[in-house]
């Protein structure tokens, strides 16, 4: 019986021997933390030995940089979204751009050499090349003119970058352990640290840390690993200094009314133009107008018009403008580093040798694909302006309808007026009868403009003129009507305008040969409005398009603005 029993009893306690040590195995593995280790170049997504990874802060950029030469590169585009908006690059000159108040640098497509306003520097690196239709430009160049500081890190190739300093946690590792891939012990391995290792924390949960290794790998570590959990605050590189923008904004207001001159005879006209002013004291006379692709402009410019509004007591700032003319290509102008050149030099020297007091940039219609060459044209003619002690002032739509691109941040900040062209809200060749500048569209075209330019260069400038408009069904045609001439109209039609106080103007209308006729009138009473408007968003002044066409009350009104 006993001989039959033993088996049994055997064979059970095999049982529970290979129970226990199979439960055993799980009870281990569940608790034993994960030997694997993660691939590096699959974590850091390196695709070659040239491709690098970049932390920005604290955070994976999608972008990439490349390391080339023993030099690392962002794309151009990287580095105007992140950290350096003012690089400009000529595509058609291969030339790469960086301008400050007084001077502008300029590096050649694969040249060491780098070029100012005052000599020339060999880098020794190449600061920009290109990489197949990628503009690249060396991280060493763009940290010249900004504050960043940068460490790179092989095997594989990742970049960490900081542009900002601000209060971070900081922890000591407590025991030999390692940084996962993610919260858990059956992670992969990303590193193995060591007692006494420094960690940036990132983010603390109940259990485990997500941290940063002092060599750029972000993954967590349990809690229990860390001591000496404490605030730091990090020294924030200076080694460049912004550039400050001296400007040339005068401490009175300004008004300044545009003088419209076709010709050299329009020259003589300045003293009927200002004769019933009251207050002026800018005059604009449009004396240089684009001509050729190439930067070459005419001028009707006149030395002795510029004496004669001095002794008036005028500042004078000539207009150079593109307006009504044809055959010329903005774009070729713009785009083109000497074609710019050639034009602020032939311009800047023409007004420095008049005495001219300022240059006022009248350039539209300029098309979307330009505005990166709008804003670089702008940056290098004020240069030239501050250099000379020329007032530079330019002149923008109401910053509404995708206008966006003639970039008011960057003409806020270095040029010293900008005027906002606060009418043509409805326009003739447009589609829809309605008023020149209602108040609705002043008042949002100053708001809009005081978002990227400070008030006290913002200038508003306020028509002269009214549309006189004819609907008959689908087909909307206007005429354009000086302020002088809109009381006959009202009289030879027996009209009586009455007040609108959504536009803040008059308004009248008739029927005419199943026509409808109406009229948003500019006088007095909607200039006083405008002006109010203006006075309480504290601008820099007023300007007038344009002199000649207005009542003599206007100026009335304009002087007790003025006054304010």
């Amino acid at each position: 019986m006993k001989k039959k029993i033993l088996p049994v009893i055997i064979a059970i306690v095999l049982i529970i021997i290979i129970i226990g040590v199979a439960f055993g195995k799980q009870i281990i593995e569940k608790y034993t933390y994960s030997k694997e280790v993660y691939d590096m170049t699959t974590y850091f997504e390196n695709k070659s030995e040239s491709d690098v990874a970049i932390i920005l802060q604290d955070d994976f950029m999608s972008e990439r940089a490349v390391y080339l030469d023993g030099t690392y590169y962002l794309d151009m585009e990287t580095v105007l979204t992140y950290f350096n908006k003012r690089f400009y690059f000529d595509e058609n000159e291969g030339l790469l751009i960086y301008t400050l108040p007084l001077d502008m640098f300029t590096a050649r497509l694969d040249e060491t050499t780098v070029s100012s306003l005052t000599g020339d520097e060999d880098l020794g690196y190449v600061p920009v090349r290109k990489d197949g239709e990628k503009v690249l430009i060396a991280l060493d160049y763009v940290k010249r003119y900004t504050n960043l500081s940068y460490e790179a890190f092989t095997d594989p190739g990742r970049l960490q970058i900081y542009t900002e300093w601000n209060d971070r946690t900081v922890a000591t590792v407590k025991k030999n352990t390692q940084v996962r891939h993610r919260g858990g012990i059956k992670s992969p391995i990303l590193k193995e640290v060591k007692q006494g290792d420094r960690l940036t924390v990132l983010e603390q949960m109940e259990d485990w840390s997500k941290v940063k290794t002092d060599d750029a790998i972000i993954g967590f570590i349990e809690n229990k690993r860390l001591t000496d959990i404490k605030p730091e605050l990090p020294i924030p590189v200076t080694d460049h200094e912004d550039p400050v923008y001296t400007d040339l904004c005068r401490d009175h207001k300004i008004n300044m009314g545009w003088h419209a001159i076709a010709g050299e005879a329009g020259n003589d006209t300045l003293d009927s133009v200002v004769a019933r002013t009251k207050g002026l004291n800018v005059i604009a006379p449009t004396w240089w107008v684009l001509s050729d692709d190439e930067g070459g402009y005419r001028s009707i410019a006149s030395a002795s018009y510029v004496s004669k509004a001095h002794g008036m007591g005028l500042e004078v700032w000539a207009v150079l403008n593109n307006v009504d003319i044809t055959g010329v290509n903005i774009e070729a102008v713009l785009s083109s580093t000497t074609n710019r050149r050639r034009l602020i030099d032939a311009v800047t020297g023409e007004a420095v040798s008049l005495g001219v007091d300022g240059i006022n940039l009248d350039f539209e219609q300029i098309p979307v694909s330009a505005g990166d060459d709008f804003s670089e044209f702008v940056r290098e003619m004020s240069i030239s302006c501050r250099a000379n002690g020329l007032v530079f002032s330019i002149d923008n739509y109401v910053p509404i309808g995708g206008t966006g691109y003639y970039d008011r941040t960057t003409q806020g900040e270095v040029a010293d007026y900008v005027i906002i062209m606060g009418y043509d809200e409805h326009y003739a060749g447009g589609n829809e009868a309605g008023s020149v500048a209602s108040i609705g569209f002043v008042e949002t075209g100053i708001e809009m403009t005081l978002e990227e330019v400070p008030a006290r260069k913002v200038i508003n400038g306020i028509p002269f003129y009214t549309r006189i408009w004819s609907t008959m069904g689908t087909d909307v045609s206007c005429q354009t009507v000086e302020m002088t001439k809109i009381s006959d109209w009202l009289s030879a039609h027996s009209l009586s305008p009455e007040w609108d106080d959504a536009t803040c103007q008059n308004y009248a209308e008739y029927n005419e040969n199943q026509a409808l006729i109406q009229c948003w009138i500019e006088d007095a009473d909607s200039i006083r409005a405008k002006l109010s408007v203006m006075n309480a968003h504290e601008l820099a002044g007023v300007a007038e398009w344009r002199l000649g066409f207005e009542t003599p009350d206007i100026w009335d009104v304009i002087a007790e603005y003025m006054s304010y």
